[in-house]
Formats: structure tokens, C-alpha cells, sequence
């Protein structure tokens, strides 16, 4: 089964790791409010011995499974394993206290909360359905005789509020991430044209530097700038230029593959990370763009107003020894398109031209 079925489609890792250390947390709260209750509430021997027996096990099953790196990597379905191995713990001393009469029977909702806030929706139902059946085996005994009725408004009003926990959890937490989703979005991204900010852009293309320079791979970097953006905002105003760069977006993205990256670096240019693209291949994406910005028109009341672009292509390594060097070297080469005549690609030269 797809687990972004069962599990938050939405977790990242630093996600996962920061619900590991509190899933720890939680595990260590647990035993030692068992504990606690052991030594404080003394109760009777054969409860003591099971208590400690249960305590044994699971701080085994937490050192082991998390200490020991039984498992390396991050996953939900760890965090679900530790989840689900909670309700086993919490049962098992349950048994021992009371059952049902436990002053320790709202430890359940340590679980629905970890499972609300850590694995999503419908993690969170499948731990309330264990955890009913939990509640109706501890009070089975005591209530086995009684009529069905009585025992199921008994457990309808004991289970109720940990229903209502887990619906408002769950909720909280969903408007949480969508909430901070969003924050992330709009530090990412640029507010008019909807792609990649300079600083988002940069974090990325440093990742894509350092993969082709460990693997021997090479990139490109397309600088494209607008021909005509300042006498569009002069001659027609501000917002029929804001349309102008929501055009030339639209056609850059276009001509993109879903592994290319296109960010807005200011004003009227863009740049563009072509993994796994050599110079022949840059020069070919940027030849289409740029003819696709030429045949379209900016369409301002009943005027059609032509548009063009400048674009320079630089590659790694050809170019550059890092991404800075080859950023510099296709801005170069774009204006050297715009100082050309405008409306052309212009590859930058060798290292080995430029420096001679």
C-alpha cells in the first residue's frame, strides 16, 4: 500500500526529524510516569513485578529501536512502528492498574496526539480504532454481563473525548502546515510571476553545482532579459509591464523541462538551471524560448505591442570552475546580445577564449 496514502503526504526529513526527537521524548514521559506511579502508589506485587517486566521491554524496544540505529533513516512508518508500540506499552500497564478505573487510562491520548501532529488523518484513524478495541477488551470483564445498551453509553461517554482530541488535533495540525506551506512559499518564490526567488534559486542551483561536480556532470545557465520591459512601463504604465513579465514566464516555461528551474533575479531577468545540459543543448532551449517570446505580442486594450528577449548560455564546466563564475559568464553573454542588436542567444566563450 502507498504509504503517502496512510502516512502526511507533506512530511520532509527535517519534518521527520524533529517529530523523531519528540516521539523520544514522549516514549521517555511515559516511563518515567510509570515509574512514578510504581513507586508512588505502591501497588500490589504481582502488579509491581508486571509493571517493571513492562517497563523493561519497552525501554529494550526504544534503545534498540532507536538507539542502536535499527533503522538509519527517518520514515513514518518508524514513527508509526514507535506509535503503535505506545499503545502496546500503555495497555499492557493498564491491565495492571485497573483496567478501565486506571488513573493512567488517559495516556491514550499520548498517542492520538503523536499520531495527530506526526502521521496525519488517517494514521490517527487507524490508532483510534486499536484503541477502541483496547477499551472494549480492559472493561470487558467487569462489564460482560451488563445489558448492551449500558455498555455502550459507558463506552461512547469514555471514548467520546479522546475522539474529539484527535479531530481537533488532527485539524490544528493540518492549519498548521498548510499555514506554514504557504510562509514557505512566498519566502521561496517571487509574489508576481509565481517562480523562484533569487535566494530560493541560489540554494538550489548550489546543490546542482555540487552533484555535477562530484558525478562529473554538466549544467547550464540561460540569463534572460527583456528587450522592451522599460518602454512598456513608460509608454503604457506599470501594471501592463507587470503582464509583460507574466508573459515571458509563460513562455519560458513552456519550452522547460519539470527537472529545469526558472527564478525572477529582479526587474525584467531571468535565469534558468538546465541540469544535465550541455552548451549544444542550452543554446537549442534558449533558440526556442527566445523565438517563442518573439512571435508573441503583449496585448494592452486594442493595441498588440511586439516583445523580445536577450539571452546569454553559460555551461559547467566549460565556462566556469563554480556557479558563481558561470552565472557571471552568461550575464556577460546576455549583454553581449543586447549590446548585438537584442532579440538573440549568445553562448559564452571557453575559459580558455576568455582568458586569452
Amino acid at each position: 500500500m502507498n504509504s503517502k496514502f496512510i502516512f502526511d503526504p507533506t512530511l520532509s526529513t527535517d519534518e521527520l526529524r524533529g517529530f523523531t526527537r519528540t516521539i523520544a521524548e514522549i516514549e521517555w514521559l511515559l516511563l518515567i510516569l510509570v515509574l512514578i506511579f510504581q513507586l508512588v502508589l505502591t501497588p500490589d506485587q504481582i502488579a509491581s513485578a508486571a509493571l517493571a517486566m513492562a517497563m523493561f521491554f519497552y525501554t529494550a524496544f526504544v534503545l534498540l529501536f532507536r538507539y542502536v540505529n535499527f533503522y538509519r533513516q527517518e520514515t513514518p512508518w518508524k514513527l508509526a512502528v514507535e506509535t503503535g508500540m505506545m499503545i502496546v506499552f500503555i495497555t499492557w500497564v493498564l491491565v495492571y492498574t485497573g483496567r478501565l478505573s486506571s488513573p493512567l487510562v488517559n495516556l491514550y491520548l499520548l498517542v492520538i496526539i503523536t499520531s495527530s501532529l506526526t502521521l496525519g488523518r488517517v494514521a490517527t484513524i487507524v490508532y483510534m480504532f486499536l484503541i477502541a478495541g483496547c477499551y472494549l477488551w480492559l472493561g470487558y470483564p467487569a462489564k460482560h454481563n451488563s445489558p448492551f445498551p449500558t455498555v455502550g453509553a459507558e463506552f461512547v461517554a469514555q471514548f467520546a473525548p479522546m475522539l474529539l482530541v484527535a479531530y481537533i488535533t488532527t485539524m490544528l495540525s493540518a492549519d498548521t502546515r498548510r499555514a506554514m506551506a504557504h510562509v514557505k512559499t512566498l519566502s521561496e518564490t517571487d509574489e508576481l510571476t509565481g517562480t523562484l526567488n533569487r535566494r530560493a534559486f541560489l540554494s538550489i542551483s548550489a546543490r546542482t553545482h555540487s552533484l555535477a561536480q562530484r558525478f562529473g556532470r554538466k549544467y547550464s545557465v540561460l540569463m534572460i532579459d527583456s528587450d522592451c520591459l522599460k518602454l512598456v512601463n513608460d509608454q503604457y504604465g506599470h501594471e501592463a509591464g507587470d503582464t509583460l513579465l507574466k508573459v515571458m514566464v509563460q513562455k519560458i516555461q513552456d519550452e522547460l523541462r519539470q527537472s529545469d528551474l526558472l527564478s525572477r533575479f529582479g526587474g525584467d531577468e531571468f535565469v534558468v538551471l538546465l541540469p544535465d545540459t550541455d552548451t549544444e543543448g542550452a543554446l537549442l532551449t534558449a533558440e526556442r524560448i527566445r523565438e517563442k517570446i518573439a512571435i508573441a505580442t503583449l496585448h494592452i486594450g486594442a493595441k498588440q505591442v511586439p516583445i523580445s528577449a536577450s539571452m546569454g548560455v553559460a555551461t559547467y564546466p566549460d565556462s566556469g570552475a563554480d556557479f558563481d563564475r558561470v552565472l557571471e559568464a552568461s550575464d556577460a553573454a546576455m549583454y553581449t546580445s543586447k549590446n548585438g542588436g537584442k532579440n538573440r542567444v549568445t553562448a559564452a566563450p571557453p575559459l580558455g577564449v576568455r582568458a586569452g
